[in-house]
């Protein structure tokens, strides 16, 4: 006599049509909440941080940069823009343009994890707006406003959706050779970097002045920026296991270790050399220790962040106060937020120390399997040298692959957009700063003393 069991399931846990069977509300719950969390990076994070950074009089405009790109990015994403990143047809490099608005298109599974299309094009999307908003550090305070507006769909259209396919789609020639990018250190951040810095040359510099002194105008607001960035980061990290995982876990903990070690070690480089605490380097150190660890924070152990840390708190500080100071043509070009150094230099450090310390295990929990994913030392411990020497060379070759696209692209994307706008602001607008570009000021209420009404400035006087 067969017996069969029947159990009903609690009803918060049933499948329904909003709740298909292959949907984890938990995994699509955190998925949402990552991704918010990357956008609170951007709005307001980097927001007030570019806005508290740079002189007084630029504090409107770069703010805006980064509230245009924001949204400008979202429309291109969701008309073009994702399904070039991450569609299922397209070549190698690069997906076929197309729209990710349909209803039915949205509801459905996403191409990995256990939620729908409009969760993952939600979390795609924020990726994709910072990393133009990092660009936008290398031009604060001399960009004409009008081109930036045209620059923006344009590189995200024909450079952000190449890396992206060709790194993380799971038909790009990137993924399927191997490449570690957990989290962007390629993607994002060495695209940025180079992007920034190249953009910077055609741009042109910002006033003789204003690169002779450039003091933040408030460095309160700034912090609050970066920490906006730091705790943001949680859902940059934690978010690329696409699920409620150990590994998102891991990668957690490794992203603020390895982050506050980067800060420290900043920091004491500072104290030895130019003996003072700089809150300003202490933010610098802040952001190389996020970017490097970005494409190996789910795959590596916790002792490997440490080491990540000394390096990205060492080597871009090397590369910002000594090489940059003996190097013409890193003087030539104004890069306002060193997005070289901070974002290309240490996401090209991340990148190769994630073909280091790579863990087997750790990449089968990201990646599914073990393949080839192995760091060079356990590639050496385990007689498996050959693929840790082929690791490395994946990630060297994925460098000089985002490098090469970035310098052409965004050239060739400069040249396009000073046809039509130039891409420098006047020399008389650039005199005057946010009232010039925008008719409005950030502190327009407080101005100079000599803007303020006489009875106020008179009070002041009579208080001294």
């Amino acid at each position: 006599m067969t017996r069969s069991l029947l159990f009903t399931l609690p009803q918060n846990l049933a499948p329904d049509q909003a709740s298909p069977d292959w949907m984890s509300k938990g995994d699509n719950a955190w998925q949402l909440t990552a991704a918010t969390l990357v956008g609170l990076q951007s709005i307001p994070g980097l927001l007030i941080l570019y806005g508290g950074a740079v002189k007084k009089k630029w504090a409107v405009n770069s703010a805006f940069m980064v509230l245009y790109a924001f949204a400008c990015v979202l429309v291109c994403w969701v008309t073009w823009g994702y399904r070039m990143s991450f569609g299922d047809k397209g070549i190698s490099f690069w997906g076929e343009p197309n729209v990710a608005l349909d209803g039915n298109y949205l509801i459905t599974q996403a191409f990995s994890g256990k939620f729908p299309n409009a969760t993952m094009i939600y979390f795609q999307f924020v990726f994709a707006a910072i990393t133009l908003i990092l660009i936008a550090g290398a031009l604060l305070g001399r960009m004409n406003f009008y081109a930036w507006m045209m620059f923006v769909p344009l590189w995200l259209t024909f450079s952000y959706t190449i890396g992206a396919y060709s790194i993380w789609s799971l038909n790009g020639f990137f993924w399927k050779l191997g490449l570690i990018d957990y989290s962007g250190g390629y993607v994002i951040h060495l695209s940025s970097g180079v992007a920034g810095f190249t953009a910077a040359y055609w741009v042109g510099p910002r006033l003789t002045q204003d690169r002779e002194r450039f003091p933040p105008n408030n460095i309160l607001l700034m912090l609050a920026g970066a920490g906006l960035l730091w705790m943001g980061w949680t859902g940059f990290n934690g978010g690329d296991p696409y699920s409620v995982s150990t590994d998102a876990s891991l990668a957690v903990l490794n992203t603020h270790v390895c982050t506050a070690t980067s800060l420290l070690t900043w920091l004491a480089l500072d104290l030895v050399f130019f003996r003072k605490p700089s809150i300003i380097g202490a933010v610098q150190g802040m952001i190389t220790g996020l970017v490097c660890i970005t494409p190996a924070a789910g795959v590596v152990q916790g002792w490997a962040a440490i080491i990540m840390g000394i390096c990205s708190g060492s080597i871009p500080w090397f590369t910002m106060m000594v090489v940059h100071k003996k190097s013409e043509l890193l003087q030539k070009v104004d890069d306002t937020m060193a997005v070289l150094h901070t974002h290309a230099v240490a996401g090209s450090l991340g990148g190769i120390l994630s073909g280091l310390f790579a863990v087997p295990k750790l990449n089968v929990l990201f990646y599914g399997s073990a393949g080839n994913y192995i760091g060079l030392f356990y590639g050496l411990a385990n007689n498996r040298t050959s693929h840790g020497f082929r690791q490395i060379g994946i990630q060297l070759l994925g460098i000089l692959f985002v490098i090469g696209l970035n310098v052409v692209t965004t050239s060739l994307i400069c040249l396009f957009v000073q046809l039509f706008v130039p891409l420098r602001m006047s020399e008389e607008d650039m005199e005057i700063g946010d009232e010039a570009a925008h008719g409005e000021e950030a502190y327009a209420i407080w101005g100079d003393d000599d803007d303020m009404p006489k009875s106020k400035a008179a009070g002041s006087v009579e208080m001294t």
